[in-house]
């Protein structure tokens, strides 16, 4: 995707501890375009006024004689994320949210730089967030020299936690949060801020960055490591496939409610991920009906995939290869125990996409 990079590794959490198989993301926003929002993410406002100005731009490298960043380079200057918007209204929190992953345990580290702001100065990341109403956040405040931790639940947000410290502005601070089960961490520049948190409120969420009012504030150096989480639609796929190995294709198709209209959201091939359904699986959920095609070599059989209520709510394309005499009837058959595997782990459209 642009401007990230993704692999598995065996990551260190914030502890020191090794994570076997963890997932390890770095955001450089090295292939994005200058002067415009990263790629993979969304603004949002949380509040009210105008929305933030998101956009990837250029910032003098830290003086000699600091460490530098690992980040790529441009002539002096490094990429880095930035809300540029100036309106002052008080109650105001434009966020960037990374909106094609969801978080449950993790640890991230990010470079964050306050270099504005007549009514506010802060910067934060807000994190485990289901929307612009349920999320956790953490920010600093280089005209109050804080830090603060808070919950928002209904759009109703917390009393924050939090301490008093120095927190300059026009200088890069390293924000370290680590998720693990219940449990919240919080780290400044190397150094423990809060007493551990327990929190049960939101297990796994999005995340984003975080800013106030009329503050301006840069983000680099944002590094990731976390549990990977599988939806359900793609646990599915894969142990089907363990389990019948001579398949040659799988796909599920089903309307996510962040996207239009029927889509495939999992995929023996994950490069179809995403792209939309035809009119064959949007019949088969809208009529509850099942469909048999031939291919080259292949047979093509689409079934309805029920929820506990019996209500149609996917399509599952099974892809197989056809036996001497194939008829439609036993090409249903053959497909249906594969239904019939799925539906019980499958209570509803949510819990598919969850």
């Amino acid at each position: 995707m642009p401007g990230l990079r993704c692999f598995i590794v065996a990551g260190l959490t914030a502890a020191g501890m090794c994570v076997a198989g963890a997932a390890q993301r770095n955001l450089d926003f090295a292939n994005d375009k200058l002067d415009a929002p990263p790629a993979a993410f969304r603004s949002t406002l949380v509040g009210t006024g105008r929305p933030g100005q998101w956009k990837v731009m250029l910032d003098d490298i830290v003086p000699t004689g600091t460490v530098l960043s690992t980040e790529p380079t441009f002539g002096g200057k490094q990429r880095v994320l930035a809300q540029v918007s100036r309106d002052p209204t008080d109650e105001r929190f434009p966020m960037l949210i990374l909106d094609d992953e969801v978080f449950g345990d993790f640890t991230v580290t990010a470079k964050l730089k306050v270099v504005g702001g007549a009514i506010e100065q802060m910067a934060g990341i807000a994190f485990r967030l289901q929307d612009e109403k349920g999320y956790y956040a953490a920010r600093i405040d280089a005209l109050a020299n804080t830090f603060r931790f808070y919950r928002v639940v209904g759009g109703v947000r917390d009393q924050a936690i939090g301490t008093n410290l120095v927190v300059a502005p026009n200088v890069w601070h390293e924000l370290g949060l680590e998720c693990k089960g219940n449990r919240i961490r919080f780290r400044l520049n190397g150094n423990d801020v809060l007493p551990e948190i327990t929190d049960s409120t939101f297990i796994r969420g999005k995340l984003g960055f975080w800013t106030k009012s009329d503050s301006v504030s840069y983000f680099r150096d944002i590094r990731l490591t976390y549990t990977p989480h599988e939806y359900l639609a793609r646990l599915l796929v894969r142990d089907t496939l363990k389990r019948y190995p001579r398949l040659l294709g799988l796909k599920i198709f089903a309307a996510s409610p962040d996207k239009p209209g029927v889509r495939i959201v999992a995929s023996d091939d994950e490069n179809e991920l995403g792209q939309p359904a035809g009119k064959v699986e949007e019949d088969v959920i809208a009529k509850d009906a099942m469909f048999y095609g031939r291919g080259k070599g292949q047979a093509l059989i689409t079934l309805p995939l029920h929820d506990r209520n019996g209500v149609a709510i996917a399509a599952v394309r099974v892809v197989l290869k056809p036996m001497i005499g194939q008829t439609e009837q036993n090409a249903i058959g053959r497909a249906l125990p594969i239904i019939k595997l799925m539906e019980p782990r499958v209570p509803s459209l949510k819990d598919l996409l969850d």
